[in-house]
């Protein structure tokens, strides 16, 4: 990175000037303040998060997967983010991946000068990324060298690629396919980018991954019918969630998730559709997993079968 360039994440903030001097109130309330300033800067990518979003849909519709790049904090959201779309989704543990600068060791201990390494950045593309996925490179400077070797390399394979930053027009954003920028400004404690940017950056991630997974059908209404009973609360919410969406009663309920192998969604479609199990798991698989699509194929044909 070039060392003269003047990043807002670098800068110091007026507002924090004495900070050591501060009471802790005063600390926790000027957090706070700083803190409501990153939803405004959201906002504003939200042209940008709407296009990465569909073209994650795209991709996953065609048989990839997204693959999340970062070093640090960002590494550490990414990583996040992934390993909690499968219990909240109910998919494959590798349709989001989180890659950190470092390697897993790198979640817990700071590993020395592997955010700088550009050959680590795309040899971890070489190993988990394929022409049928999709790269996201997160750095909050905008110029982290693992991440640009990695958004570098993809970019060669003709992979489509998505940069999030919290700097403006930074090196990131000008190889990226879309790039997200979230300039939050400069931090309470001077280049501290596990604050404000971090925030930011998690924000954005919840909203790529999330309104992703509805729009491939792993939401209806606003429930979450592809939840994986793992524990008795997700069994407890499942079962709730089978009340909520046919009306049955619990007994019926609960009766129907066991005929329905704990699938909630083919519980669902069995109940409102009053097919079988395999009618109702055939009819998913052929969407992909898509529940909507899969509804909305058996509701048409509950139709044509009244109306004839």
């Amino acid at each position: 990175m070039d060392t003269n360039l003047t990043l807002l994440t670098e800068m110091r903030n007026e507002q924090s000037e004495n900070l050591h001097e501060f009471s802790t109130f005063e600390i926790i309330q000027l957090m706070n303040e700083e803190d409501k300033k990153v939803a405004f800067v959201v906002e504003k990518a939200l042209p940008q998060i709407s296009i990465a979003v569909s073209k994650m849909v795209e991709v996953i519709e065609n048989g990839g997967k997204i693959v999340y790049f970062g070093a640090g904090t960002s590494g550490r959201l990414g990583v996040l983010d992934a390993s909690e779309c499968p219990p909240t989704f109910g998919v494959s543990p590798e349709l989001f991946k989180g890659i950190i600068a470092g390697g897993d060791e790198a979640l817990r201990n700071a590993i020395e000068n592997a955010e700088d390494n550009v050959e680590a950045g795309k040899q971890d593309v070489q190993l988990h990324v394929t022409e049928k996925d999709l790269v996201v490179g997160i750095a909050s400077s905008g110029y982290t060298p693992y991440v640009l070797g990695a958004v570098e390399f993809a970019k060669e394979r003709g992979i489509p690629t998505i940069g999030i930053s919290c700097n403006e027009s930074t090196k990131l954003s000008s190889l990226v396919d879309i790039a997200i920028e979230l300039p939050v400004g400069p931090e309470v404690v001077t280049g501290s980018t596990r604050l404000k940017a971090g925030t930011a950056q998690k924000m954005v991630l919840n909203m790529l991954s999330t309104a992703t997974m509805i729009r491939t059908g792993k939401v209806y209404k606003n429930l979450m019918i592809n939840v994986q009973a793992t524990n008795q609360k997700l069994k407890n919410r499942s079962i709730r969630i089978i009340q909520e969406i046919t009306g049955t009663d619990e007994q019926t309920a609960k009766k129907t998730s066991e005929h329905a192998k704990g699938d909630t969604r083919v519980a669902i479609l069995m109940l409102l559709f009053q097919v079988d199990y395999i009618t109702a798991k055939q009819t998913i698989d052929k969407h992909n997993d898509n529940f909507v699509k899969a509804f909305n194929e058996l509701k048409e044909k509950t139709v044509k079968i009244n109306f004839d």
